[in-house]
């Protein structure tokens, strides 16, 4: 079974330089990315071929229809290098959307010798079993591929899975980064940063973030340690395994995922994340009076309804932001079931650092509180009083929730 059920797949070859090189993949599919992500813009899929007197292939794809193989080796005869003639497989994570035709690699090409730290090694005799022609690398050690081409591995583990390294050619100052600096969007026939308009690399941007959100925010403490580790590196270039290469502007790149790391420490920015669910009407009321609130105070908010709203793009919201509201109703004496869920995305995305408010009707009784205390009480949240009514909720209800929003508003901007 395939990683997608792939409904348009292209593949071109890009030259970094004379000795490097770019095979990316724009995979546009209706399935969802690790199985939950939602990828309407689709995400591009990125192999790399360094040419010394040796040559290594940095990272593979999954095992696309039509056959990967067949168009990789089509892109490495385009300059000169026969794929039954690869000297390295170089993996720097093993996830199988890097990973997905690796046994088809073994057999087509079984002299080469798959490179990966300890770890890997071991994730590949047990996904693949695969046991031959396999090296581990440790931290610090060198591959001379000849030609003045040395490249070296450090270990970044956790960016996002524990084996996971990068590879650094020092001649280029180029860094191969795999997930680390990724993001989510099809590259649709270009790939450096300088190729964009603005409009294009804001639209990057979002998608960074959300790729961020969705994939690596359980992991920012590593992120910070792993760029923290390349920081004296010359990084003139970066080439992710997802999206654009960055060859100008290095440190937009580098800066933006710090920022992201920061969110992932709790450090949001000084706007609100409205989440809300409502079975008749009566808790949206409740939060539109909230609203007033807020939009009183000018600070700047954004809104999702559960289970409408993709939770792909619910999480990146809360996720950057400081102040948060959830608005649910009870619902047979516990919390709106979609709210429940996106409340478990959070904590299994580690979101903390947040200031709070819970808000919501109840009919014949209540209960959501109850649950929420109990789905919060390990989270690191600054958890504001709540809010509750009865059905409709009166006009005195809604001065309440009105001063409610002003006060959230206050103490999100306030910082």
């Amino acid at each position: 079974m395939p990683f997608f059920e792939i409904q348009v797949l292209v593949m071109n070859m890009y030259a970094l330089s004379d000795a490097l090189f770019c095979i990316p993949v724009d995979v546009h599919t209706a399935d969802l990315f690790e199985g939950i992500w939602t990828i309407p813009n689709g995400v591009s899929l990125n192999t790399y071929l360094v040419k010394g007197e040796k040559t290594a292939l940095i990272d593979l794809i999954q095992d696309h229809p039509p056959a990967a193989s067949e168009q990789v080796q089509a892109a490495l005869k385009s300059v000169g290098v026969d794929f039954a003639a690869l000297d390295y497989l170089i993996l720097n994570h093993l996830e199988p959307d890097h990973t997905g035709w690796l046994r088809e690699f073994r057999e087509k090409n079984p002299r080469a010798e798959i490179i990966a730290t300890q770890k890997g090694v071991n994730v590949i005799k047990s996904f693949y079993t695969i046991d031959t022609g396999l090296r581990a690398v440790k931290d610090g050690e060198t591959l001379d591929l000849g030609n003045g081409k040395m490249l070296t591995f450090f270990e970044v583990p956790n960016i996002h899975w524990p084996e996971t390294m990068v590879t650094w050619d020092a001649s280029s100052g180029t860094l191969f980064s795999c997930d680390a600096f990724g993001s989510f969007g099809a590259l649709n026939g270009r790939l450096f940063d300088d190729e964009f308009s603005e409009t294009e690399l804001l639209f990057f941007e979002k998608e960074t973030l959300r790729y961020y959100a969705n994939i690596v925010a359980s992991f920012s403490s590593f992120v910070e340690k792993g760029i923290q580790k390349l920081s004296a590196l010359n990084i003139a270039c970066i080439c992710p395994s997802h999206g654009i290469v960055w060859r100008k502007n290095v440190k937009t790149i580098l800066d933006r995922y710090l920022r992201y790391a920061s969110y992932g420490k709790g450090q949001g920015e000084k706007e609100i994340a409205l989440v809300w669910g409502s079975m008749y009407g009566n808790t949206k009321k409740g939060l539109d009076a909230l609203i007033k609130g807020i939009e009183a105070e000018g600070v700047p908010y954004s809104t999702h309804r559960v289970p409408d709203d993709d939770i792909s793009y619910i999480l990146t919201s809360v996720f950057k932001s400081a102040g948060l509201v959830l608005a649910m109703p009870t619902y047979e004496y516990a919390m709106f079931p979609p709210m429940a869920y996106a409340i478990d995305i959070f904590r299994r995305k580690h979101i903390q650092g947040k200031t709070v408010l819970r808000i919501g009707s109840w009919g014949w009784s209540g209960g959501a509180q109850k649950e929420y205390d109990a789905a919060v009480a390990q989270f690191k949240w600054n958890n504001l009083e709540p809010f509750e009514w009865t059905g409709v909720p009166a006009p005195q209800d809604l001065a309440v929730l009105e001063d409610r929003g002003r006060s959230l508003a206050r103490i999100v901007k306030e910082g």
